[in-house]
């Protein structure tokens, strides 16, 4: 059986982390939130695998190559023009000719969610699952098993059960998506809705792990889930004094130093130089190339590759994007907050900041909850900052 994911789009809602990369590269636990869907493929002996990329395609093709390091024969398609994902599935027309299965690579997922869907048997079906939050997702009306309606991010509550993207599909559907895209309809839940009146789609309640990141503050909440499942492996250098408790990875090249406390569940890459005398507490993902300077305090954090963080920092329920530098002093703590995105304003809970790839801040800087720095910024010495801070500005 063959796999095809879809891992074309950007992700635009979760700028400024998806400046540099596609959504499905996102670290998600020190592994691109695109990996959890291989694995959970291969796991269940679906190895030939078909990604159809687009947007910055190369991270993608890079990292995962012909597959094999994964287990898997990795294919690519191009979409030049990401149009939607009813768009991406023409584009495989000629490379499947029996049941195949469809995902999206920006979600996490585990092999039970795979499994689920093989066992769906033939005919053309979808996983459905149930959400707090079903405005951000597409709306799924059954009548027993058979999918009557799709509402696409409907601003009325109209129920809680929700469209995972993952579907088990038969050969037949391309045409069908086909003649959708000619008149405009991009999107494959835009097609299944113009053919359920005349079509049997199964729905199936989905069984495992499904999560997927919408805003930047999301990858703080599914790092956490991820953490959750990681055991212990420790490499690097661990000078005397250390104190580590539950499940803690160090990566190798890493040193982590005299004095400082780590409390899984805790990932540290490779080649990191941590403390002395720094804490690390639960759920924190440390990426590779990092140093964290003496009498640092991070928790729930997602902190990236190649970054530095200044002594008597300290940081909570915020992200860190890769080559980022945070001058010593540097402070974020995490609260309630009203975040302001392009579609609007979002109550949000425990959150600290989000900052973009090659930002710097000077000494004693003091970020508010809910703060969006953009990429390449510079904020100096002493300051204050307490609403977003769009890409390459400079706060003095």
């Amino acid at each position: 059986m063959k796999a095809v994911i879809l891992a074309a789009g950007e992700g635009t809602r979760l700028r400024p982390f998806t400046n540099s990369r596609p959504k499905v590269m996102l670290p998600i636990g020190n592994r691109p939130i695109l990996e959890y869907v291989v694995h959970a493929l291969v796991a269940n002996g679906v190895r030939d695998l078909i990604l159809v990329v687009g947007y910055k395609k190369e991270r993608i093709m890079s990292y995962f190559g012909d597959g094999s390091r994964f287990g898997a024969n990795i294919s690519y398609i191009v979409q030049d023009r990401q149009l939607g994902t009813a768009h991406a599935l023409t584009f495989v027309k000629d490379l499947v000719d029996d049941r195949f299965l469809v995902l999206s690579g920006d979600n996490v997922i585990d092999k039970e969610m795979v499994s689920t869907l093989l066992s769906l048997g033939e005919g053309n079906s979808v996983l459905v699952t149930e959400s707090n939050e079903p405005s951000k997702y597409g709306v799924v009306l059954l009548k027993d098993d058979r999918v009557v309606a799709i509402e696409e991010k409907p601003r009325d509550r109209i129920g809680n059960i929700i469209n995972t993207g993952l579907y088990s599909f038969e050969p037949d559907i391309i045409p069908i998506m086909e003649a959708g895209v000619k008149i405009g309809n991009y999107g494959i839940t835009q097609v299944l809705s113009a053919h359920l009146p005349d079509m049997r789609l199964r729905a199936a309640l989905a069984k495992g792990e499904w999560d997927d990141a919408v805003y930047p503050w999301d990858l703080v909440r599914l790092n956490e889930i991820v953490l959750e499942s990681h055991g212990q492996a420790i490499s690097g250098t661990i000078e005397p004094g250390v104190t580590i408790k539950g499940s803690v990875q160090i990566g190798k090249g890493t040193r982590v130093r005299s004095g400082t406390y780590i409390e899984g569940p805790v990932i540290i890459g490779e080649g990191c130089d941590i403390g002395p005398s720094s804490c690390l507490f639960p759920s924190t993902s440390i990426g590779d190339g990092v140093s964290i300077e003496p009498f640092v305090a991070i928790k729930n954090c997602v902190i990236m590759n190649n970054i530095v963080i200044g002594a008597h920092s300290h940081l909570c329920q915020s992200v860190v994007d890769d080559n980022v530098r945070l001058g010593p002093g540097f402070s974020c703590y995490c609260g309630t907050a009203y975040v302001r995105m392009d579609d609007g304003f979002h109550n949000v809970p425990k959150i600290g900041c989000m900052i973009g790839d090659e930002s710097t801040t000077g000494a004693r800087v003091v970020i508010s909850p809910g703060c969006i720095i953009g990429q390449g910024c510079r904020i100096g010495d002493g300051a204050k900052v307490s609403t977003n801070v769009e890409n390459r500005s400079t706060v003095i």
